[in-house]
């Protein structure tokens, strides 16, 4: 499996470096790492919100604004700057309105009713989880649906973009930031002792290439794997802008007039090419083969081939929904949570209060129905 995930590797760069781009390759190299990376920290959006709301465990959470605060630490003075050695860097600034907000709650749900993230699913089903595969199927799906009806969603009231980094500087924003996460993190921490007396143990970390990694070291990982895509594709990192782009490209393979629709009008040939010239796919083949690696390294690749009709059917609809969300609320957790509080942006942090609202409800909806 070791053989079989190193091939596929090399394969991917070489498919990038075919279309003369470095610049496709460095980001083949990076979406492996933080396959590996993922997968060996284990490092969830979903599991950590659940883990809070029902178990009040904010070991997870805590992870997460760690990585935002690395990421951040370097980003803000780079957004702040607008280049680096020559290059320009662009942070994910967006308005945020009823369409946001509603998308994101949407993808909140999904989420726990898939079992995943965005990233998550990218990392699980390289690991070998095949009840991803179904969740990614519906992923696929609900993204290039909702590009069908955008024009309708993108004329519903919106805030106008706010760039903290534009308003504060990004001294000031950062400090805003961590002030903010840091006052979340205390909360979660009072919470954790409330109900269990004391913060859960910290998983040690152990071997680099076998695992598991710590939450800090996946934080410390993965907080260099949006830094490094940020200087070498001059933004933040992204992963659902691919899927609708894979799910376009199937429909307009079986005959959707896909080129007609508001939202590929401004694509140019983005329908013409290859996904391998399409960074954002480059990165998510990377992560689904680093997970393979890292799983076939650790000895725990073992797919399990069958599954419950109601666990697929809850999987696929837990994709069509983070799918159809992601498109609303101009992405998912990477590109537009971490994404967009990386580059402070107020859309970024409307993405987490509704993201978040949307998991709560998730959560209820699958204890209530017992899903």
């Amino acid at each position: 499996m070791t053989a079989v995930s190193l091939a596929g590797a090399l394969a991917l760069i070489a498919l990038t470096l075919d279309r003369g781009s470095g610049r496709l390759a460095v980001a083949a190299a990076i979406g492996l790492f933080a396959g590996l990376a993922l997968y060996h920290a284990s490092f969830g959006f979903t599991a950590a919100w659940r883990q809070f709301i029902v178990d009040r465990r904010g070991a997870g959470l805590r992870a997460q604004f760690l990585l935002i605060l690395l990421t951040a630490a370097i980003a803000f003075p780079l957004l702040e700057h607008g280049s680096f050695l020559g290059r320009p860097v662009y942070g994910a600034v967006a308005p945020f309105g009823v369409s946001a907000a509603l998308g994101a709650f949407i993808f909140g749900i999904g989420m726990q009713f898939g079992g995943s993230c965005a990233s998550g699913t990218l990392f699980t089903t390289g690991g070998g989880n095949t009840r991803m595969l179904a969740t990614l199927t519906g992923f696929i799906a609900g993204s290039v649906v909702a590009t069908a009806h955008m024009p309708f969603w993108w004329s519903l009231p919106t805030l106008p973009r706010v760039s903290l980094i534009e308003s504060l500087g990004a001294v000031t924003a950062f400090a805003a930031t961590a002030l903010v996460l840091g006052a979340i993190s205390l909360y979660s921490i009072r919470r954790e002792r409330a109900r269990h007396g004391g913060l859960e143990a910290r998983t040690p970390h152990q071997h680099l290439l076998t695992g598991p990694w710590s939450k800090h070291w996946g934080a410390l990982a993965i907080a260099s794997v949006g830094i490094a895509t940020l200087l070498t594709l001059s933004r933040p990192w992204g992963i659902t802008s691919a899927f609708a782009l894979w799910g376009a490209k199937i429909a307009r393979n079986t005959g959707w007039n896909v080129e007609d629709w508001a939202y590929w009008s401004g694509s140019g040939d983005l329908l013409d090419r290859s996904i391998f010239a399409d960074a954002t796919s480059v990165m998510n083949i990377g992560i689904i083969i680093g997970a393979f690696a890292a799983a076939s390294l650790a000895g725990r690749f073992a797919p399990k081939v069958r599954m419950p009709p109601r666990e697929l059917a809850l999987a696929l609809l837990g994709g069509l929904m983070m799918g159809y969300g992601a498109r609303l609320a101009y992405g998912c957790n990477i590109g537009a949570y971490l994404g967009g509080v990386i580059s402070g942006s107020l859309h970024g942090w409307g993405w987490l209060v509704f993201g978040f609202l949307g998991s709560l409800a998730g959560l209820r909806i699958k204890t209530s129905c017992r899903l």
